[in-house]
């Protein structure tokens, strides 16, 4: 067995097992060829024993006084041959010539009848006693050995026991052979499949293999493989599309910081006028670590097989002193609804919601409202404000990378945080939709419960 599984290739694997279980049926059939071939040609010596007896004991005639008189037939040395007959246990009429200790064989056979025995001497011998019946039948007068000679016989079954050794190699190559042949063959267009879905998966190239005719194997093979090529396309889409959203993102921040550190090297500067471009480098700074890592927090969550969890409505509040600390000026938060375990770590949750907190800050006149709810095994989660709302025009790309609803507004930002949101949401089993219209805005997040 570990040199079966030491065999890399499935064509090697197959070849082997099939000629292993060819191999343990060969050997029982070969097995149960010879043990009947034997038992077939000892069954033809009995026969030859017992006719060549019943025709010696034919000649025999049993007098009333019990005395034997064999009568001689014309040419019977064949008759004679390895014969013995016995008045009693007195031995009448004997072959010219025995193998020695086949003679005391028969005479041990002497007085019984129907009774097979095989010499013990050298040679391979076997002998039958055959009564001869007295006057009237009531008692036995003498009795007929017949002796022949085994070796023909076995003889024979040694040539048939090479001959089907021999057979059962040569059938056991010739089915090694032919497996290996006809795996290779029936795995070429598997191995071609293959090839071509790597070379595929390279490039990216949206080639499939389709639902053509194919065995039923080979067609949910190449099943399999199409679908293995849409998610690695899909992987890459995303990849690229994350990759354009973020140097996008960041081309508003880097831009700033560019222009400030020009501001500050071209000529000198007050130290008013230095420390407020220190501080717009800073903020274009945290800008654009706030977009790295919501960027790697969405690629981290998407990939986790372990989900964290909190609670609502801690994160809430907490979101709401950070927004009353870093704006004292803005809409105070507040925070409504039911406290809810959710499976999303806290990280995750605050890098979901503070997009939306921003947004509704930005638009918000008098109130911005958390509130959370649970909802057949999902806690929606809802960000409100009591601004204009979203522009009916705008809702069908108000999640699209860098879509901004007023760009006059003095906002620096590229409309990308309501996208990156949307997308770490939903890569921790949620989503995030405009709840609703009419006064102000409404989003609604969907997070699993934990």
């Amino acid at each position: 067995m570990k040199r079966l599984l030491a065999i890399r290739t499935l064509r090697g694997r197959l070849a082997l097992m099939t000629l292993v279980t060819s191999a343990l049926w060969i050997a029982v059939l070969t097995a149960a060829f010879n043990l009947a071939l034997d038992k077939r040609l000892q069954a033809q010596a009995d026969d030859v024993l017992r006719t060549r007896a019943e025709a010696v004991a034919a000649t025999v005639e049993a007098r009333p006084d019990g005395k034997l008189i064999v009568r001689e037939p014309a040419e019977d040395q064949g008759l004679d041959s390895g014969v013995w007959i016995y008045q009693g246990t007195r031995v009448i009429e004997a072959p010219p010539s025995s193998p020695a200790g086949l003679q005391k064989q028969a005479d041990r056979l002497a007085g019984h009848r129907g009774v097979f025995a095989d010499s013990a001497g050298p040679g391979a011998w076997r002998l039958y006693a055959f009564p001869v019946e007295a006057t009237g039948g009531k008692a036995q007068a003498g009795t007929v050995v017949t002796s022949v000679s085994l070796d023909p016989y076995r003889s024979t079954a040694d040539t048939a026991l090479v001959g089907s050794i021999v057979l059962a190699i040569l059938l056991l190559a010739t089915v090694y052979l032919l497996t290996r042949l006809v795996v290779r063959r029936a795995l070429r267009p598997v191995a071609a499949m293959s090839a071509q879905a790597a070379q595929w998966s390279e490039v990216g190239a949206p080639e499939r293999f389709g639902s053509q005719a194919r065995p039923a194997e080979l067609a949910s093979f190449a099943a399999n493989l199409d679908a293995l090529l849409d998610i690695l396309a899909a992987v890459l889409r995303n990849e690229q599309q994350q990759a354009a959203e973020l140097s996008h993102e960041l081309r508003t921040p880097l831009a700033r910081i560019t222009a400030e550190t020009d501001w500050l090297t071209r000529r000198p500067r007050s130290a008013d006028e230095q420390g407020a471009s220190h501080a717009a480098i800073a903020s274009a700074a945290a800008t654009m670590q706030q977009i790295c890592d919501s960027l790697l927090s969405e690629a981290r969550t998407r990939g986790s097989q372990v989900p964290g969890r909190c609670r609502f409505p801690d994160v809430a509040d907490r979101l709401a002193q950070q927004s009353a600390a870093e704006y004292p000026g803005a809409p105070a938060v507040k925070v409504e609804g039911e406290a809810v375990s959710v499976g999303v770590s806290e990280s995750v949750t605050e890098r979901i919601l503070v997009p939306l907190l921003d947004n509704a800050r930005r638009y918000a006149v008098h109130a911005i409202t958390i509130e959370c709810t649970a909802e057949a095994g999902r806690a929606r989660v809802y960000v409100s404000d009591d601004g204009p709302g979203v522009p009916e025009q705008f809702r069908a790309s108000l999640f699209e990378p860098g879509r901004r609803a007023h760009p006059e507004d003095g906002h620096d930002g590229a409309g990308l945080g309501l996208a990156l949101a949307r997308r770490l949401a939903r890569a921790a089993g949620g989503d995030i939709v405009l709840a609703d219209a009419g006064p102000g805005s409404r989003f609604a997040v969907t997070l699993p419960v934990g």
